[in-house]
């Protein structure tokens, strides 16, 4: 189990290198203290456990799965906004910097539950 985690936290962090990476060749289309806060907002789902673990573990995982930066970037690419693939960039990288940290997606059972181990 140890190195699962090792090799998402590893994952974790080059899919965020890679992003601010991109984010820094490309420029950003907004400013940097709203690209701090896009890059955070996703946090805001902890909210959920509030109104339970299973509620809180939904809203948690629906925004830090890879695929809801992705599905935001693609989103903007075809409308085309620039502003919504910055977005959806940000936070693809904060899914992959949660990820280098050990954090994980969260189980039903409980917030320290997670697809990996518990925290």
């Amino acid at each position: 189990m140890k190195s699962t985690v090792l090799w998402q936290q590893i994952e974790g962090g080059l899919l965020f290198a890679v992003v601010l990476f991109i984010l820094w060749m490309f420029g950003l289309t907004i400013p940097i203290w709203v690209a701090v806060l896009v890059f955070f907002a996703s946090d805001l789902t902890l909210s959920g456990y509030l109104l339970g673990p299973k509620v809180g573990a939904c809203a948690y995982n629906l925004v830090h799965t890879y695929a809801f930066g992705a599905v935001v970037f693609v989103a903007g690419f075809f409308i085309p906004n620039d502003t919504v693939m910055v977005i959806g960039l940000l936070w693809f990288a904060h899914s992959g910097f949660d990820r280098m940290l050990g954090y994980a997606l969260k189980e039903a059972s409980g917030f320290k539950d997670t697809h990996l181990k518990q925290l």
